[in-house]
């Protein structure tokens, strides 16, 4: 809050994070309070008003503010998978792309109840980065890691699963059998932790609003409240069917329900990399070409006071 304001309870102080007072027999919450100090009003007092929303694309700690007692996480995505490198074979009869990568799975517009103080663990997923774990030319992806909400005192709110890697099998050159393609996958949502769906808070403008009503609850890149969901595969890897054919890789899985792209399956340059939770693209062939890196989790939040 901008000032605080303290009263003597039991003899201990103890800070006032709501205020009201009785007009023409009615009790209306106080948004601010002054007192004249020196012949000029200083503001003593400001009723808990809505954070600022911060993106954390890192692991972090935070301390709930005081007056807090909610926090509004916009959205939030595990790391996505990268795409598998491609693979290229000497008069072998055929060429190889890579399978795209994963999305991680996501929340988006939900509300949860904190503790004021409590310390809260904001682990954000990693993405996938190697395309070419194993032996050429049997490559498979590295899979993104999870992204977590957990406090102290309340305990985990959610736990979104990273992408995982596509791989490959059967492979061998030169001039042998071109290998089979496997599928990559979304990440899933557990540890889900229970969705306010009613009550008011202070806007930072001062204004009272309603969960899930208020327009800021259904913003960000899913515009509904109160939505969750698994991240999805990228496409499968295709093998073309002559020596020194042309092959690109498979796309990378879209996040947050389709509405962030994965990265782009590529010929004759590195897979795209992914975005904000989704896939890296896959490799392509002739010439061999790595997959792109998955896209790095976040967590996108703010604090309310919800009454």
């Amino acid at each position: 809050m901008a000032s605080q304001w303290f009263v003597k309870v039991s003899g201990a102080f103890k800070e006032v994070n709501e205020a009201f007072v009785k007009v023409s027999g009615n009790w209306k919450e106080i948004q601010e309070g002054y007192i004249k100090v020196s012949g000029a009003w200083k503001k003593f007092y400001q009723a808990f008003v809505a954070t600022a929303f911060t993106t954390q694309t890192s692991t972090t700690t935070v301390t709930v503010p005081s007056g807090a007692n909610a926090i509004h996480v916009r959205q939030a995505v595990g790391g996505g998978a990268a795409g598998v490198s491609g693979a290229e074979y000497d008069k072998s009869g055929g060429e190889s792309g890579g399978t795209g990568g994963g999305s991680g799975a996501y929340v988006a517009n939900q509300v949860f109840t904190v503790a004021e103080g409590e310390t809260l663990t904001l682990t954000i997923g990693t993405p996938g980065t190697n395309s070419q774990q194993g032996s050429y030319p049997n490559y498979s992806a590295e899979g993104g890691n999870n992204t977590q909400l957990a406090g102290s005192s309340t305990g985990t709110l959610f736990t979104l699963g990273g992408g995982g890697g596509g791989g490959s099998s059967g492979g061998s050159s030169p001039n042998g059998s071109t290998r089979t393609n496997s599928a990559s996958s979304g990440g899933t949502v557990s540890n889900l932790g229970t969705v306010l769906t009613s009550g008011t808070f202070k806007e930072s403008d001062g204004s009272t609003v309603s969960i899930p009503s208020a327009t800021s609850l259904v913003g960000g890149v899913i515009t509904s409240y109160n939505q969750s969901g698994s991240g999805v595969a990228g496409v499968t890897g295709q093998n073309c069917g002559t020596d020194n054919c042309n092959q690109a890789g498979g796309n990378g899985g879209a996040s947050y329900n389709g509405a962030v792209s994965g990265g782009s399956g590529n010929f004759g340059s590195t897979g795209g990399s992914g975005s904000q939770g989704s896939g890296g693209g896959g490799g392509g062939a002739q010439p061999q070409t790595a997959g792109g890196a998955g896209g790095t989790g976040e967590i996108v939040y703010r604090f309310l006071r919800v009454t």
